[in-house]
């Protein structure tokens, strides 16, 4: 069983930073996906930035690219989510999410859609 847990949210004014992470456990295939999700209130959950196990490519919504950074230190089974320049459009709860394959991963927009596992949350507030 995959297990996922999130640190790193907080409050930060516009343009400020800050770095999510997401410890990961337990996979039992080499080839994977781990993501950020995230949800405002009163809208749709969306997929932010997943990176793959495969060979570390990324995918990053238009809605970040430029902005966030996502990244890995397998030697830790930890993932980072690099958010700069932030926006109170940002502010939403943070999830990271997982999902395994049986053939490499490309990471995409539908990347999203075969992940399974879930941390609990974590909230970024940005103040205008």
């Amino acid at each position: 069983e995959v297990q996922l847990v999130e640190s790193g949210g907080g409050s930060v004014q516009a343009g400020g930073s800050l770095t999510l992470s997401c410890a990961a456990f337990g996979f039992t295939s080499d080839d994977y996906a781990i993501g950020w999700f995230r949800q405002a209130p009163g809208k749709e959950r969306e997929g932010v930035s997943c990176i793959s196990s495969t060979d570390g490519s990324t995918y990053y919504a238009d809605s970040v690219k430029g902005r966030f950074s996502i990244s890995s230190n397998n030697a830790k089974n930890t993932v980072y989510l690099q958010m700069n320049s932030l926006k109170p459009e940002d502010t939403a709860v943070y999830y990271c999410a997982a999902g395994e394959s049986d053939m490499p991963v490309v990471p995409g927009p539908l990347t999203f859609n075969e992940m399974d596992s879930w941390g609990e949350g974590t909230l970024v507030t940005v103040s205008s």
